[in-house]
């Protein structure tokens, strides 16, 4: 009997953890539970966000003061003057979260992302770190990335706009 109970408190405790993702609009949390030898309970709870292509004006991150790669400062395309403000862009694909951008999966490895490449809808932008989880950003829909807006390991806030894509 005392297998069951164990496996109703589970349930519980992944109830709780579902409601503290929604509670603090997380994408994800991971819990690993060592309870003795043999016994552990390794949960994972996830949500797909929703992207919002209208929000508040919200003005885009400053750049890093530190030194990028080479190839990473090459990437992102600056606004050109006299353009409207980005996040009111219909092709707009804004940070649903505060954290540091990644353009790679890791150091040295390829962009997710670079200006003029098409993606599909669900294909990973880039990576949002935050409160030490990389948080992979997909495409929220088709089409070929007409500017990013954002530098690799620079800081974003909610709502920011990461690229453009048309």
């Amino acid at each position: 009997m005392s297998n069951k109970t164990s496996h109703d408190g589970d349930v519980t405790f992944i109830q709780a953890l579902a409601e503290l993702l929604r509670e603090n609009d997380l994408t994800e949390l991971e819990v690993n539970r060592e309870y003795g030898k043999d016994d552990s309970l390794n949960v994972r709870v996830s949500r797909q966000m929703q992207v919002a292509a209208h929000v508040q004006a919200a003005p885009a991150p400053a750049p890093a003061p530190a030194a990028a790669p080479a190839a990473a400062a090459a990437a992102p395309a600056a606004p050109a003057p006299g353009n409207d403000d980005p996040s009111g862009h219909p092709g707009a694909v804004t940070s649903p979260m505060v954290g540091t951008v990644y353009m790679a999966p890791e150091p040295g490895a390829a962009d997710f992302s670079s200006v003029g490449k098409t993606v599909k809808e669900g294909e990973t932008l880039l990576i949002i770190e935050a409160m030490k989880t990389m948080n992979q950003i997909p495409a929220p829909r088709s089409g070929t990335i007409k500017r990013i807006l954002v530098e690799d390991g620079g800081p974003v806030e909610f709502g920011a706009p990461l690229m453009i894509i048309e």
